[in-house]
Order: structure tokens, then C-alpha cells, then sequence
């Protein structure tokens, strides 16, 4: 992906609360969730929501209430302007991060003056693989050809391979499941969260379908207090003797989130102040047997390109799709895992799919206003063998 021949930046990223499995956002459907974050994007900055030309967003599971241009529809189904185009894509679970390349492109380009990026995953309501569940008897995702090319592994083993290339031990994906949590919790006592969540209100229904009333979600759900020696009494879910198990992987999860980018200038005609630029973004393609090592390849390139060393940055988030993911990135780019993930990740805070990349990105930026860094780095592994890099600098 190309670097931006116009200064693009961050106005305003907002996030929902994540939800758990059959959780506080369960009983909305997936166009209500992201609907109402990009309302509350749009409603935050004070922008007439008219000059937003397109909105990219990304979504995993396209199918059911997540199909039919989901990005489309939320936007609709929120009151916003009919005028604005929408596209939805499928990057797995970098979708969101690479709907926030793709849209700041287009500013960069100079195909748009305004974006919005987005993404929305409701796993309770829509499963992950639901798209390519034999059961629709529509055939399988993967032609025979394939296999002739590639092993075909899931990322349960992929995770395990790299656990064992790079001498991760099951000790060692316990301890990180750990602090996870413990950050996460942290995080949230010490409010570190507040100004990037919105509080959405969810209806309750009674067993014959009848609204009886709503809750308030406003809080991320998949907080845990744990210890070692309960961590070290799960069951491994890959291999017998695997390293990774439900408390060192990330939760399945529902949840939205949304961020305003624009031309610098455009900002500045608008009256708004930038909180961070887009220095760089990359999609790269990995080896789709081990699958997950996209962050290390992405992490690379961004640094190679912007003539930045590791040290030069100031928080990192990396996707928590398995302990062994970001322990391995770790050793190979030689990052400080104390700047890395530093108020918890998908292991403790939840992982839905297509809105995780943005969900990061807004976790990011609001990290580096609290602690006063420059750079932050945000990447993730995805499904097939890709990884998505964005490179954001704090203004």
C-alpha cells in the first residue's frame, strides 16, 4: 500500500465496549452496534456528516445480518446521509485495520477529503466460519488446487508451529495470558479507557422474543482475575500437549468501532484540531501454513520505510489472537513487551474480528496522548497468511 502524498490524519476514533460471547451486546444486531458508533464518531467531532465521502469498514463473517455491504447498511440504518458511499472488505482479522489503510488512501490520494474507517464483528449472533459452513451447501472456501500448493492448517496449529520455532513453552503463554489481564484490569481502574468508549444501550428480551426492557453496555467484558495455577490447569485446545489454551488466546467477542480521518488541511478549514497523522501503512503476505507471523513481516517494513529503529516507538499494540504471536513477534523484532499491548489485549479485553484493528488503532492513539509518546505501532495477524501494519504519529 502506498504512503500518502497528503498529510492524512486521525480527528476522532471511538470504540464500543466489547462484549462477550452472549453478552451485553448480543441482543443487537450488528448494523445497530456500528451504526451507532459511527453516529457517535460523527456526533463527537460536530462534523456535517454530509462531507464524509466514503466509509470503509471491515467485517469477517459476511453472511446473515452481517451481509449486504454491512458497512452500508449500519451507516443507513444510523440516520447518516444517504449521499455517502460505503464499501465493506474482508482481510480477516485485520479487516478493520485494512478498511483504515485503504480509507486513508483515498485522503491520501486525494480521491476524498474526509473518510471514515470502521469495523464490526457480533460473533454471538453471527459465528466465526459462518460464511463458509458446509451446512449452506454452497461448497468450501478452499479449491482442491490449493492443496496442492499448501498444507492447510487452522490457526490453532498455526499458533502452535510458531510456539515452537521460536522455543515459546506453555509457561511462557501463561505468563503473558496473565498479564494481559492484569493490565487490563488495571486499565480500567485507573479509567486509563475513558474518552475513546461510547456507552450503547442494548434491549432484553423475555424467552418469546418480546422486548421486556435494556441494559447499558460500558464496559469491556472479558476482564478475568485469574492467577498461574488456574491458567495452568486449562486444557490445551490445539494439541494435547499445546501451549495455548482459552486463557492465553483470544475471547470470541462482539463489538464496534470507527475512526475520522482527513486531509490536514481539511481540518484546519474545518476548525478541528488533528490528534495524530497516518505516517504509513502496509499489507503484507506471510506464509499461509504458520499463518500468524504477519505482524513481525509488517512491523519491518513499516520501520524499514520510515527509516525508524524499534526504540523509536513508544507503544505498540499487536493483536492477542494467541500468546505465541506477539512472543514470537517480540523476539524477532527485538520490541519491549512492557510497550507492548500496555492496557491488556484480546486475551483479556476480546477479540471481534473485523472491528479488532480499528479497536487497537483508537486503543493506540488514546495511549500515546496519556503518555506523551510520538509513535505508535499497530499490527495483527489474519487468516491465510497476511498481516496489516499502520505507523501512526501523535500530533
Amino acid at each position: 500500500m502506498a504512503r500518502s502524498q497528503n498529510s492524512v490524519v486521525i480527528v476522532d476514533a471511538v470504540r464500543s465496549a466489547i462484549g462477550r460471547r452472549n453478552g451485553g451486546l448480543s441482543s443487537l444486531h450488528p448494523g445497530e452496534v456500528l451504526g451507532k458508533v459511527q453516529k457517535a464518531l460523527i456526533d463527537r467531532s460536530g462534523i456535517d456528516p454530509a462531507l464524509v465521502e466514503q466509509v470503509v469498514g471491515g467485517c469477517v463473517s459476511q453472511v446473515g445480518e452481517q451481509a449486504f455491504n454491512i458497512t452500508r447498511t449500519s451507516w443507513l440504518a444510523a440516520g447518516l446521509p444517504l449521499t455517502t458511499a460505503a464499501t465493506t472488505v474482508d482481510t480477516q482479522c485485520g479487516s478493520s485495520q485494512q478498511a483504515t489503510g485503504l480509507a486513508s488512501s483515498l485522503v491520501g490520494s486525494g480521491v476524498v477529503d474526509i473518510a471514515v474507517a470502521c469495523g464490526v464483528e457480533v460473533m454471538s449472533r453471527i459465528p466465526i466460519g459462518s460464511n463458509g459452513n458446509k451446512n449452506l451447501g454452497l461448497g468450501v472456501p478452499i479449491p482442491k488446487t490449493y492443496f496442492e500448493q499448501y498444507e492447510m492448517t487452522s490457526q490453532f496449529e498455526g499458533a502452535e508451529r510458531i510456539a515452537d520455532k521460536w522455543g515459546i513453552t506453555r509457561e511462557d503463554t501463561d505468563k503473558f495470558g496473565l498479564a494481559s489481564q492484569e493490565r487490563a484490569i488495571r486499565a480500567w481502574k485507573e479509567d486509563r479507557f475513558a474518552g475513546q468508549y461510547i456507552e450503547i444501550e442494548a434491549p432484553d428480551f423475555n424467552e418469546a422474543g418480546e422486548q421486556i426492557g435494556s441494559h447499558i453496555v460500558n464496559k469491556d467484558e472479558g476482564l478475568r482475575e485469574t492467577t498461574l495455577e488456574k491458567l495452568s490447569t486449562l486444557k490445551p485446545v490445539a494439541r494435547e500437549n499445546g501451549v495455548h489454551t482459552a486463557g492465553n488466546a483470544s475471547q470470541i467477542s462482539d463489538g464496534a468501532a470507527a475512526i475520522l480521518m482527513m486531509t490536514e488541511e481539511k481540518a484546519s478549514a474545518l476548525g478541528l484540531k488533528p490528534r495524530a497523522r497516518i505516517v504509513d501503512s502496509c499489507l503484507v503476505g506471510t506464509d499461509p501454513v504458520l499463518m500468524l507471523t504477519g505482524p513481525i513481516d509488517a512491523t519491518q517494513r513499516l520501520l524499514s520505510r520510515n527509516n525508524l529503529k524499534i526504540t523509536d516507538i513508544d507503544v505498540f499494540e499487536i493483536n492477542e489472537a494467541f500468546a505465541s504471536v506477539v512472543l514470537a513477534w517480540a523476539k524477532e523484532v527485538g520490541a519491549d513487551l512492557d510497550k507492548t499491548n500496555p492496557n491488556g489485549g484480546a486475551i483479556a479485553l476480546g477479540h471481534p474480528l473485523g472491528a479488532t484493528g480499528a479497536f487497537l488503532i483508537t486503543k493506540a492513539l488514546n495511549e500515546l496522548e496519556r503518555t506523551g509518546g510520538r509513535y505508535g505501532l499497530i499490527s495483527m495477524c489474519c487468516g491465510g497468511g497476511l498481516g496489516t501494519g499502520t505507523l501512526i504519529e501523535r500530533l
